[in-house]
């Protein structure tokens, strides 16, 4: 069985209130290996966040408008950063990179 969102929350609110699992599952009666469950998960989403990028946006559309013809591991060199850095900034940003024959 399936609980809702809003359920979850609820459940979860009555643990930040201060009552043990235990109390909490004989509440709402559902077992507590569920809301151990429920806690774990919202633990593990909370993350840590991303450190920024090395790649300034501006300067590379400016690099790329410079030297349009250029390839991915040639721009990472003068930005300090790998080619695949380059390549999810690029796609970032929206542009995509056609050589000229």
């Amino acid at each position: 069985m399936s609980y809702s969102e809003h359920f979850r929350k609820k459940v979860l609110a009555k643990l930040e209130e201060g009552y043990s699992i235990r109390a909490v599952a004989a509440q709402f009666e559902i077992d507590k290996n569920t809301i151990v469950q429920w806690k774990k998960r919202i633990e593990i989403k909370r993350t840590r966040p991303r450190k920024p990028s090395k790649i300034d946006n501006d300067a590379l559309r400016a690099d790329v408008e410079k030297y349009p013809d250029d390839y991915q591991y040639e721009r990472a060199a003068r930005f300090g950063c790998g080619a695949s850095s380059i390549g999810d900034a690029l796609k970032r940003l929206g542009i995509t990179i056609k050589k000229r024959r």
